[in-house]
């Protein structure tokens, strides 16, 4: 205004745009707990347009200092009106400090609040599954597991939801058919006990009562088969020779016969047998046999095992004999071998002979079964039967491979010695 240069007003051109946005952001923020600045806001807007009006613009007008003290006076009035405005929004901020505080405090009380009335409802409802679920199914299943044992006898009972109790419902009736069905298989086993002694005791009286009379049958056929051979007809001798016959073979089936009726009848003090021993002994029975057909028999080496030696040596006699019988157009070549499997030996009786169809890989354990004609190969049709008894009577079992490519291959089991487990 000294100079009277219109350049020089224009800072106080811009700081009245920059007091219209700043008023105008001001009003925009007065919202909420800052609303009662508004009045604040006003009075200071109102002294600034009063000092504009009363000081300014004239003074800018007349080009002159014009009246000084007037100017000092309005413009401290706007000072002072902005001054109360700024201690307004100073106790604003600060009781919106403390509100915001108290606010946060009050949050992380709810948080923990919640945090804790979670974990306790997640532990309540840990407390309502362990005892409305886990314990009665740990309950039902420690009692289907004392069934599983073998106490059929144990009533299983549940409790807890519905859906378990009728689940153990129906487990216990399960144990029901359970107990009814082995009450009938004891029945049938009692029954069956009793009829193979029986049959047993049939067999061994039959085959040793008919011993005498057969002997005498036999004896008196031999006897007028010496004395009045050549002295009748030929008709008439070949009815001799058929009685003769007939009683020979008869007399060896009661032997066989007897002989299968005392295996685990007749018992005697079970030993440690060598089977190196005991195979050497059914070659040495089978010499003539051996010697006519040209038969090789490799026997390796064998353990040693728990059993009866003589019924144990029956077992090798009677499957080296068949291998031997029952040979092909080669001469029979037999190998006896053994294999441990976990707590059994494995034996193996193998040939070149004739072989056995996988059908009739059940019916040959048969007593008195047989796959071919008595004038083709001789024999009762015991001996398989016989060594199946023998090896069962023994722990083991007994089966004929039906996977062998040419010839029989017979297996059999026995148990390992406990000295050597």
């Amino acid at each position: 205004m000294l100079t009277g240069r219109q350049d020089f007003l224009q800072p106080y051109q811009d700081g009245r745009q920059q007091e219209a946005k700043a008023v105008a952001a001001l009003r925009a923020l007065q919202t909420g707990d800052l609303a009662s600045a508004g009045a604040a806001l006003d009075a200071v807007q109102r002294a600034a347009n009063q000092w504009r009006a009363e000081y300014a613009e004239p003074a800018l007008q007349r080009a002159e200092a014009g009246d000084i003290e007037r100017g000092k006076t309005l413009f401290d009035q706007v000072r002072n009106t902005l001054s109360d405005q700024e201690s307004q929004l100073s106790a604003a901020r600060t009781t919106g400090r403390a509100r915001l505080a108290t606010a946060a405090d009050n949050l992380v009380v709810v948080g923990v609040i919640v945090a804790v009335a979670l974990l306790a409802l997640i532990v309540l409802l840990a407390l309502l599954a362990h005892f409305g679920v886990v314990r009665p199914v740990s309950k039902l299943a420690g009692e289907v597991r004392l069934v599983a044992d073998g106490q059929f006898q144990r009533k299983v009972s549940g409790s807890g939801p519905r859906e378990i109790a009728s689940l153990a419902a129906d487990v216990d009736l399960m144990r029901l058919h359970i107990v009814d069905e082995l009450d009938t298989l004891q029945q049938v086993h009692d029954e069956l006990t009793r009829s193979n002694r029986d049959l047993e005791q049939f067999a061994y009286v039959a085959s040793h009562d008919l011993q005498e009379p057969l002997r005498k049958v036999a004896s008196f056929c031999q006897l007028l088969e010496r004395r009045y051979k050549g002295q009748l007809d030929e008709r008439a001798d070949q009815y001799i020779g058929f009685a003769v016959d007939g009683a020979k073979r008869m007399q060896i089936l009661i032997n066989d016969l007897l002989a299968f009726s005392r295996v685990g009848r007749l018992t005697r003090e079970k030993v440690l047998v060598n089977c190196d021993d005991v195979v050497a002994q059914a070659i040495a029975n089978l010499d003539t046999m051996i010697e006519e057909t040209g038969a090789q028999i490799e026997a390796g080496p064998l353990p040693s095992v728990q059993g009866e030696p003589a019924l144990l040596a029956a077992v090798f006699q009677n499957l080296l004999g068949n291998a031997v019988k029952f040979h092909g157009e080669d001469p029979p070549k037999v190998t006896l071998s053994a294999s441990r499997d976990d707590d059994v030996w494995t034996f193996t009786c193998a040939d070149n002979g004739i072989g056995i169809e996988p059908e009739y890989a059940d019916r040959v354990f048969v007593i008195f079964q047989r796959l071919h004609p008595k004038d083709a190969y001789p024999g009762t049709g015991i001996g398989l039967a016989m060594c199946r008894k023998i090896i069962e009577y023994h722990g083991g079992r007994i089966w004929l491979d039906t996977d062998a490519e040419r010839g029989t291959v017979f297996r059999f089991t026995l148990p390992v010695v406990e000295e050597e487990q």
